[in-house]
């Protein structure tokens, strides 16, 4: 998939993604979904399936806060307070210890509910304001 240029198509672009994934998701046996059955995201570990959904509601989460932290003019610790951008492992065992216990189920409608956030945050931008402007270094917001 092409990165996306403008907002339709970044929009698009997560919509389409999702769909996917969560009919994927919905297919896993909830008895099975915590199983380790996965490779890790850390080097070495396996994970579930349940853990991949703690780690991209964590993810999600993340970006909601960037963008909160910076439409209040608040300093932003990317990726996340504690953790450099050589630490992604690390961070991706706090997500999946965040989530651990929590039923598969109430994960999916987790994941529902930040995509929908994830959404609605880039239905309020604008082209401009996701892809004409530095945000991040050297990337736009949209990036």
């Amino acid at each position: 998939m092409a990165v996306p240029q403008n907002k339709q198509e970044l929009l698009d672009a997560i919509r389409t993604t999702y769909q996917r994934l969560a009919a994927d998701l919905a297919s896993v046996p909830p008895e099975r979904a915590h199983e380790a059955t996965l490779e890790g995201h850390a080097q070495g570990t396996q994970m579930s399936v349940s853990d991949l959904v703690a780690y991209l509601i964590g993810w999600n989460l993340l970006v909601l806060k960037w963008c909160d932290g910076k439409a209040k003019g608040l300093p932003v610790d990317f990726p996340e307070t504690g953790y450099k951008w050589n630490e992604l492992g690390r961070l991706a065992q706090k997500f999946y210890a965040d989530h651990a216990g929590v039923a598969y189920a109430d994960l999916l409608r987790q994941f529902a509910d930040v995509h929908g956030r994830i959404v609605a945050l880039v239905e309020r931008e604008t082209d401009a304001s996701l892809y004409d402007l530095l945000w991040y270094e050297k990337y736009t917001q949209g990036r």
